[in-house]
């Protein structure tokens, strides 16, 4: 038997809301250095069916995580969340409600049932999905007055904070604005944002997801470590953030650090912030293909200076470009997940295929390959 809201709690829910996964086209770790990102949704989705309570109780459950028989659902008084208080999947549910409440908004309780379309684990955002769409059913249940680009900020902190994960906004501002055919030039500095066209079936490209199905145990420690070595070049360079290192100025910059690792690590985000606006002028000029050659310098950048790739990635990078994608490069977080390959379209079977045997040749896991179509943004209930 299916198990659903209705299973769970033995009611209906007052409606179900659904925030997308995404893509990042170009522009990666640039959103904690307060830079600019280029990302685009994904075709697949979070849904979270909610029904308020006429209490101060929440509880949460999720199709991918059902219960094993005689475990409680997991839940807790709102008034009580603290951050640390809630582990696994269910902290970046509860913890939007936290996140909610600590910024002065009055919430009561409610029933939350999580189902997921994003994988986990595979840079692809399944977790802003989940706060976006959790945070979304509580705006319009609880009517608050909030704006999307607030929205995103509480799910950011409640990401940051309450579960402590150190993430930037990109993912939830990509989930909850991003709209079809286009690609969202986000300043994560100001929040400012404009779509920008990303046409693929007109230009007759795809944009494929290779994901390598792995998710290696550094990535998290990584992840954390490679934003104090920004936060630390920041400071010993006098910047707010270091988006505010300008191309001409990197060489002196790396040259000031003396540190040859904070050096890779400034030139992969100097760089990778040109990449976005290059990316960006390419895409309002038509210039589609055009494009593929900066996401592969991306990738290599993310490779050799910021040092977060990985074998599976590398291999998949590489057999999609030997068999005729114009870019590729890795996505997320790194050491694992997923990258994305620009292909034209007669040649997206051959470099899926390409992929799969350069995957088995190597003695991988086979990955999974899909098309990421530029999809529409979070929904309302249904």
């Amino acid at each position: 038997m299916t198990v659903g809201f209705s299973e769970t709690f033995g009611r209906a829910p007052d409606g179900t809301w659904s925030a997308p996964g995404r893509v990042n086209l170009i522009g990666e770790f640039t959103d904690y250095n307060e830079g600019y990102v280029l990302p685009t949704s994904l075709p697949l989705a979070t849904r979270a069916s909610v029904a308020r309570r006429g209490d101060d109780l929440v509880r949460v459950a999720s199709a991918q995580h059902p219960l094993v028989p005689g475990d409680a659902l997991p839940a807790a008084r709102v008034g009580e969340l603290r951050p640390g208080s809630v582990e696994g999947w269910a902290a970046y549910a509860l913890g939007v409600v936290w996140s909610l409440r600590a910024a002065g908004h009055a919430l009561g309780g409610a029933d939350i049932f999580v189902d997921s379309e994003v994988p986990v684990g595979a840079g692809l955002s399944s977790s802003a999905a989940l706060e976006c769409s959790v945070g979304l059913a509580l705006r319009e249940l609880f009517g608050l007055e909030l704006t999307l680009e607030q929205l995103a900020v509480a799910a950011q902190r409640a990401e940051n904070d309450f579960v402590g994960v150190p993430c930037g906004v990109m993912d939830q501002m990509a989930s909850l604005l991003c709209v079809p055919g286009h690609a969202l030039l986000l300043d994560t500095r100001s929040l400012e944002h404009r779509q920008l066209p990303f046409a693929l079936a007109d230009a007759a490209l795809v944009l494929m997801v290779l994901d390598t199905r792995v998710r290696h145990a550094l990535a998290d420690s990584a992840y954390a470590d490679r934003r104090r070595a920004c936060e630390r070049a920041a400071a010993l360079l006098g910047v707010a953030a270091l988006r505010d290192i300008a191309p001409g100025d990197l060489a002196s910059a790396v040259e000031r650090l003396e540190d040859p690792v904070l050096g890779r690590r400034v030139r992969h985000v100097v760089t990778e912030g040109a990449r976005v606006l290059e990316v960006a002028a390419l895409l309002e000029a038509g210039c589609l293909e055009e494009i593929g050659p900066v996401l592969s310098a991306g990738h290599r950048s993310l490779r050799d200076d910021y040092e977060v790739s990985c074998a599976e990635l590398d291999t998949a990078t590489d057999a999609a470009l030997a068999a005729g994608a114009l870019g590729a490069r890795m996505i997320g977080g790194g050491f694992g997940g997923s990258a994305i390959a620009l292909v034209r379209r007669d040649a997206a079977a051959f470099v899926g295929l390409a992929v799969d045997e350069a995957f088995a040749a190597s003695g991988f896991d086979p990955p999974r390959v899909f098309a990421a179509a530029p999809a529409g943004p979070a929904r309302p209930p249904s």
